[in-house]
């Protein structure tokens, strides 16, 4: 059995729409062809993941997202830590609503557990088309955080 689960590290809880957001997970997940198994979502503050990304990567600089892969075979689970801090930021510097970018950045770390990546500028080049072509398949109607 899988589960998605939603988590608050460093900072106030907010409400998210878990069900909504988790549909369009599994939709992600099995469009990519791979099977839902247990995936977190946790966010915090800039600092704590600031201080992840010392920790566990080597990466002295603010980031949105790190992802913690435990795929295993066709199974998509892992981690994913976000900036909630960075999120606000992003949405505002990219004047789009606050929603589209939590789902951009969720979608972005699901990705990565499906095996894109985003080191070259082919590969950033089709995560955003990949992160695009998911949003625009979510209801946004009624929904804000």
């Amino acid at each position: 059995m899988s589960s998605i689960d939603f988590y608050f590290e460093d900072i106030q809880p907010f409400s998210i729409h878990s069900k909504h957001i988790q549909k369009y997970i599994k939709a992600l997940v099995n469009s990519e062809l791979r099977k839902c198994g247990d995936i977190s979502v946790i966010f915090c503050s800039d600092d704590h993941l600031l201080e992840m990304n010392k920790q566990y990567l080597n990466h002295d600089y603010y980031t949105d997202i790190i992802t913690f892969d435990y795929v295993e075979d066709n199974v998509i689970s892992g981690d994913l830590f976000i900036s909630f801090d960075r999120i606000v930021d992003n949405a505002e510097e990219l004047d789009i609503e606050l929603i589209k970018e939590v789902y951009r950045v969720v979608f972005h770390g699901v990705l990565h557990l499906v095996g894109y990546k985003d080191k070259t500028d082919e590969e950033q080049n089709l995560m955003t088309e990949k992160e695009n072509y998911y949003l625009s398949e979510v209801d946004f109607r009624g929904k804000e955080l």
